[in-house]
């Protein structure tokens, strides 16, 4: 993700969704009426999302699996409510933290962005200063700790910036974003590849599912969807209701 203040468009955001493939979900859509005007893709598992976007307010959230130690509590609650609740609210959710397991969460709106880490038994919240980020399962490691941070967080900083959010096809609007956000052509097995693909030793296949793009700015916001990571031609905008334009 990227944040200039100064920018047409001041948040962009890049989310990568990494779930069994057997896990069922929905495209992008307004699919919580207790959450008026969020946009996301529904897990059906468990009814939340890994990204939410909320139009009128100029804000999205999103979340990642942490690491740290597994809550042991009966009534475990679902991560996926998190970024509805933060994208919402815009705040850190009020919840009961030690029913959940570890998360990284990020809060991004034009007024800046926010991480929260869930480590199982501590809550840290950091206020990012301006710049491009690569948020990982580890969180924020530096470049020479991860190949993927390593990789592709220069080569986001480095892309030209979209401008402000317009119509028209995403390869017009992301412009080097796009072929980026869609894996830059890796293949799986790279160490720093974007876009995963793990077959576990019980016949079970974790991989990439989808790809986001956020653009938040003053006048209007922009959503696209990748629903197939293996084909680029399948990038669209998400349709987002008049009502919640804002």
């Amino acid at each position: 993700m990227s944040f200039d203040p100064d920018a047409e468009a001041p948040i962009l955001l890049a989310g990568i969704r990494d779930e069994f493939v057997n896990r069922p979900w929905m495209s992008p859509g307004a699919y919580w009426p207790q959450y008026q005007g969020v946009l996301g893709g529904r897990d059906l598992l468990a009814g939340g999302t890994w990204l939410a976007v909320n139009p009128a307010a100029r804000r999205c959230a999103a979340l990642l699996n942490g690491h740290g130690l597994l809550t042991g509590a009966r009534n475990r609650a679902t991560r996926g409510d998190l970024p509805l609740l933060a994208a919402s609210s815009g705040e850190m959710p009020l919840v009961e933290l030690v029913r959940y397991d570890p998360f990284h969460l990020v809060l991004a709106g034009l007024d800046g962005v926010r991480l929260w880490t869930w480590t199982g038994d501590r809550l840290t919240e950091e206020k990012l200063r301006p710049g491009t980020y690569v948020i990982v399962n580890a969180g924020l490691p530096e470049p020479d700790e991860n190949p993927r941070v390593a990789r592709f967080q220069p080569a986001f900083a480095k892309a030209t910036r979209p401008g402000r959010p317009a119509g028209g096809s995403p390869e017009r609007y992301w412009g080097e974003w796009l072929p980026l956000a869609s894996g830059d052509g890796l293949p799986y097995e790279d160490p720093a590849a974007l876009l995963v693909r793990h077959e576990l030793s019980d016949g079970r296949l974790f991989m990439s599912l989808s790809v986001s793009l956020v653009a938040l700015a003053e006048p209007a916001v922009r959503y696209d969807f990748l629903p197939t990571p293996d084909d680029p031609r399948t990038w669209h905008p998400v349709d987002i209701p008049r009502e919640a334009r804002g």
